[in-house]
């Protein structure tokens, strides 16, 4: 079964949309549930495209939060490397 890593990056950003978005204390308990299923499903978030195309996404605990990974199959790794506000024009989803 796969683990679950988060970068430094992806750690500053949920930083960083508690304090903007003033979510509450247990958010960071919230998004560790929100990334439980990908240890036995990999590959359940769909695919990116664009400069994000090696990329999969999830939702968080909240719908506008986008949890962006990348399942290193090799290393038995899932990697999220960014969460952001999905209804930011710069979010990985974003058309451009």
């Amino acid at each position: 079964m796969p683990r679950v890593e988060l970068t430094a990056s992806a750690v500053a950003d949920l930083d960083q949309l508690i304090r903007t978005h003033s979510l509450p204390i247990d958010t960071k308990r919230r998004v560790k549930r929100s990334l439980t299923p990908l240890r036995r499903f990999p590959r359940l978030g769909p695919g990116l495209t664009g400069r994000w195309r090696d990329f999969r996404f999830v939702l968080g605990p909240w719908r506008w939060m986008l949890i962006v990974y990348v399942f290193i199959e090799d290393d038995d790794r899932i990697v999220v490397v960014t969460i952001q506000d999905a209804r930011s024009s710069s979010s990985a989803t974003a058309e451009r």
